[in-house]
């Protein structure tokens, strides 16, 4: 084994042992201790870095190591220290032991995204340790805050120290990557190309405030409670995106099915629980997640809140909005709590090229295709703006049998050793040549 190889799992465990637990309200312990470990790592192999932070214990690392051929653009290489919080008396084990069992790494952050953390790691200690260049300029960044939106990671790092990403054109992170076993002759890498849109609406309606015991005809929690039912009941209908229609196409082809637009059910049965990734792609979203009103059992309140998770598909926000408003009636509005782009981009050119050869390389019964993520990443959120193009790309061949879906913010998270050892020798493929 290479050394990538041999200590990617314990880099793995070791990130997973430092608690860096996001909770969104800057309560949790930040993610200094885990930017320290990476800092160390790094010194080990005599790599500097730039250390930052965006507020007390919120650490953000950047380096960038040369190319041979300064007229290349630079890629940018990106993972977050951040991890979503974890009750442990819901777990098997303790979610920041980093504990090894079955051929696994337990804990939280394994898949999302302190494997790829991990993975970043160990390919630039053995490339830096053999002495081996890449043709272009690497920038690799761990970074904070990803899972409450980027504000103490990207953003900062993207507004404050602009100059880190200097020649970057392109981009690697989460959510992609991963493989998809069809029969032993063919595994699906599904690499993520595009990302729907993000709108956190608030909604409010005013109403008259009275007694519960009188008649009321103009109550704002009955006026908020019919426009979350139109809403959240409302039956999107399916839209195809370039994206998704390719992804549909080569999955189509794969099982040996044929592809009816209209009807893409019998190919999203055969994705199995990877459907959740991508089920949601076809169409928009709303669905409500929050409702606020009143004070006291018999007080009509004066006005009623509500918060809707919305999600539109690239290129069509605009109808998104408008659907929405005239689902939400003229007695509710509606503001952002968060609103993001959607982004698609396509599927061609030499960093897709170069993806395609390393997992040729590694497994010779892979075919990439691309797919439209439901959620968003900082791929998205911030390295966009700086005219970046971004690809989910954290190369995992999996089991067969695994609920990858799941370990996604999920209970046991885990990964298995091979897949780590599978992408430590996909990336370093990846990373030297292209």
């Amino acid at each position: 084994m290479t050394p990538a190889e041999l200590e990617v799992a314990e880099l793995t465990a070791e990130l997973i042992r430092v608690d860096s637990s996001n909770y969104g309200d800057g309560s949790g312990p930040g993610e200094r201790a885990a930017a320290e470990v990476v800092m160390a790592r790094l010194a080990e192999v005599g790599v500097e870095a730039h250390y930052s932070e965006s507020a007390p214990g919120r650490g953000n690392v950047v380096t960038r190591i040369e190319g041979t051929d300064p007229s290349l653009p630079a890629l940018l290489v990106h993972g977050h220290l951040d991890v979503v919080p974890a009750n442990a008396a819901d777990w098997s084990v303790d979610p920041f032991a980093g504990e090894v069992r079955d051929g696994y790494i337990w804990g939280r952050g394994a898949v999302d995204m302190k494997d790829m953390d991990a993975m970043m790691l160990a390919v630039l200690r053995q490339m830096v340790r053999e002495g081996r260049r890449p043709r272009r300029d690497l920038v690799f960044a761990w970074v904070a805050d990803e899972e409450a939106g980027g504000v103490y990671g990207a953003k900062y790092l993207t507004a404050n120290h602009r100059d880190l990403f200097d020649g970057v054109t392109e981009s690697i992170s989460e959510v992609g990557g991963y493989s998809l076993e069809v029969d032993p002759s063919l595994r699906l890498y599904l690499i993520e190309t595009a990302q729907k849109g993000l709108a956190w609406m608030r909604l409010v309606a005013d109403g008259t405030a009275g007694h519960g015991s009188m008649l009321n005809a103009d109550n704002a929690v009955t006026e908020m409670a019919k426009a979350v039912a139109r809403l959240g009941g409302h039956e999107w209908p399916i839209t195809l995106t370039p994206t998704v229609r390719r992804f549909l196409t080569e999955v189509s082809e794969a099982f040996g099915l044929p592809f009816d637009p209209e009807d893409p059910g019998p190919v999203l049965d055969r994705l199995g629980p990877l459907v959740r990734f991508v089920g949601a792609t076809l169409h928009h979203t709303t669905n409500p997640t929050m409702l606020g009103a009143g004070y006291k059992a018999n007080v009509i309140p004066g006005q009623a809140s509500a918060v809707v998770d919305g999600r539109f598909l690239p290129g069509y926000e605009d109808d998104f909005f408008k659907t929405v408003d005239e689902l939400l009636g003229p007695n509710v509005r509606r503001e952002f709590v968060q609103h993001d782009i959607a982004l698609e981009t396509t599927f061609d050119g030499a960093l897709v090229e170069a993806m395609i050869a390393a997992l040729k390389a590694e497994d010779p019964t892979a075919r990439a295709v691309p797919y439209c993520m439901s959620g968003g990443t900082d791929n998205k959120t911030f390295f966009a703006d700086l005219g970046v193009r971004g690809f989910g790309f954290v190369p995992l061949r999996l089991p067969k049998d695994m609920d990858f879906a799941a370990m996604f913010h999920g209970v046991d998270e885990r990964v298995p050793v091979e897949s780590l050892q599978f992408g430590v020798r996909v990336l370093d493929r990846l990373l030297l040549n292209y």
